[in-house]
Order: C-alpha cells, then sequence, then structure tokens
C-alpha cells in the first residue's frame, strides 16, 4: 500500500519574522520554541490568563521564519491577539496561506518515505517546504508545508497517492485526538481534558506563559474529571454538542464524528460507572461507546 496525502483545506499558516520571532512565541504558547529549527517542529497552544484554550496549531521554521500551521477560518483572530503582545518586539506576523499549503501524509511507509524517523516532531525539509513527523502523534503520520500548487509533483515524486479527506478524519477519530476549536470550545476547554498534555503540546519545564498557572494548578492536584474520548457510535451520528446522557444524568458532550467515530468530552466518573453497572451511555437515542487510545494517561 502506498502512504496517503491529503490537502488540509482547513488550514492555513501564520508566517512569523524577525529576530525576535523565537522569544516572541516562547513568551506566549504553551510549548518550549526554542527547539524549532530545519530538524524540529514543535505543536503547541495559545490559552487566555484563565488557562482556556483559545487556538492550537503546529509550529515549524522555514528559512528565517516560523510557521504556524493553524485554523484557516480563525487565523485572523490568532494574528490579532498575537500583534497585542508584541510591544517592541522586532517580529512581524503575515499570513502566508497564499502562499504555503498544509498537508496530511499518512499510511503505510509514510515515515520512510520521507526519511523521517518515528519521533514526535521530527523534521526534514520536502521540496521548497518542510515535513514533520506529527510532533502529536507518530502513529497519525507527518504532516507538510508546501508551496501552494506544488504538493502533488513533490509527494507523488515521493510515491504519495491522494486520498479522500474523510480517510485522514477518521484515522484522527479513532485515535482520539481532537482538531482545535471543532473539539475544544474557545474560552472554555481545559488542555488536560483534551489530552493535550499526552500530545505533546505542553512543556512543564519551560518559563511561564499565558494561561500556565491553571494548567500547572490542574495536573499537580489532579483536578481532571472529564476527558475527550474517541467513541463508537451505534446508531444515527449526533450532532457535535448533543449531550450524553447515563439514565438521567449527564455524562458528557459529542464532539466532531464521521461515520460510526466520533469524539466525546466525557466524565470520568459516569464512563466508569456505565462500564461497572453495565449502563449505556445515550446521545438521544444513539448508544456511546467510549474507548482508550494507547496514549491517553486516564
Amino acid at each position: 500500500m502506498n502512504p496517503s496525502y491529503v490537502t488540509l483545506a482547513p488550514r492555513g499558516i501564520l508566517a512569523i519574522d524577525g529576530a525576535d520571532r523565537t522569544a516572541f512565541l516562547q513568551g506566549l504558547v504553551t510549548n518550549d520554541v526554542t527547539p524549532v529549527g530545519p530538524s524540529r517542529a514543535v505543536y503547541s497552544a495559545l490559552l487566555t490568563p484563565q488557562g482556556k484554550f483559545l487556538h492550537d496549531f503546529f509550529i515549524a521554521a522555514l528559512g528565517d521564519r516560523l510557521l504556524l500551521d493553524c485554523e484557516a477560518e480563525r487565523l485572523a483572530d490568532l494574528q490579532r491577539r498575537l500583534k497585542l503582545y508584541k510591544l517592541r518586539s522586532k517580529v512581524a506576523l503575515e499570513d502566508g496561506s497564499a502562499r504555503f499549503s498544509v498537508t496530511a501524509l499518512f499510511g503505510d511507509g509514510v515515515l520512510e518515505a520521507l526519511g523521517l524517523p518515528a519521533e514526535p516532531g521530527a523534521a526534514a525539509a520536502l521540496g521548497d517546504g518542510i515535513a514533520f513527523t506529527d510532533p502529536r502523534l507518530p502513529a497519525l503520520g507527518a504532516r507538510a508545508i508546501l508551496p501552494r500548487g506544488t504538493e502533488a509533483a513533490v509527494l507523488e515524486a515521493k510515491g504519495f497517492r491522494p486520498a479522500a479527506p474523510d480517510a485522514y478524519e477518521r484515522l484522527r477519530l479513532e485515535f482520539g485526538v481532537p482538531d482545535g476549536s471543532r473539539d475544544m470550545l474557545v474560552d472554555k476547554a481545559i488542555l488536560l481534558e483534551n489530552g493535550l498534555d499526552e500530545l505533546n503540546a505542553i512543556s512543564w519545564r519551560k518559563g511561564c506563559y499565558m494561561g500556565q498557572e491553571l494548567t500547572a494548578r490542574t495536573r499537580y492536584r489532579g483536578l481532571v474529571r472529564k476527558r475527550l474520548m474517541p467513541v463508537a457510535v451505534e446508531g444515527p451520528l449526533p450532532e457535535p454538542g448533543a449531550l450524553v446522557m447515563l439514565g438521567d444524568k449527564e455524562a458528557g458532550e459529542m464532539r466532531t464524528g464521521a461515520g460510526d467515530r466520533a469524539l466525546a468530552l466525557l466524565r470520568l466518573e459516569e464512563v466508569e460507572r456505565a462500564r461497572a453497572e453495565g449502563l449505556p451511555l445515550l446521545a438521544g437515542e444513539t448508544r456511546i461507546v467510549p474507548g482508550r487510545p494507547d496514549w491517553a494517561a486516564y
């Protein structure tokens, strides 16, 4: 089987230039930006001062720029929020989406085709762009940032074949990995409830960043009561936001889904009770069966 690629139309690129680009991001985002370079990319997030989710993104380097692979529809909001903290920093923030695209690379032999190790965030040049092992989970394959219009030629020369977008979406759902604000509610979601610790979005050794205090308190006091989980869907696919019930008690909410797979943010106590007592978790008339991916610590 040939490795596959899907161009991710919902993704955009925010380019950050300037001598202070790394230090500028370092004081704002959840991960350590200092390792980012030609051989390393990272996954990170921007939080409110109260530690709630605003944006998540991948950070890669191309020449003298940092490229943030982010949600295209919310790129302007991310750019605006970062500019609030620019002050005297020598940085320039530019929407690079017209120049670059983001591609998901997955399937058998994907890392071998790119010459990348199965190490989160390992990066290498690809054409006039960059490819990197998915920093969240190498089982998801890799991502590439390439000049727009060159994707097919560059990737097919490496043995990749185009795939339907839902093929990558199903892979993501099976592994229980959130996809930005589709799965994490803006100004409400807590990173640790959504697995972003295990998915390598948080550095516990770097200096201060916005929202650090609540994030650290949540971890060290063991305050995680809910988790985003992959679920099997037995019946019609519920809409995102649909309540999940255990009898007459609310157990959580649905997030994104496709076919018979979805994600749901569920209360751990209710999930354990459902398993212990053999009771169904229901979203309307649809039964929801939670799973636990190997990477998750719950």
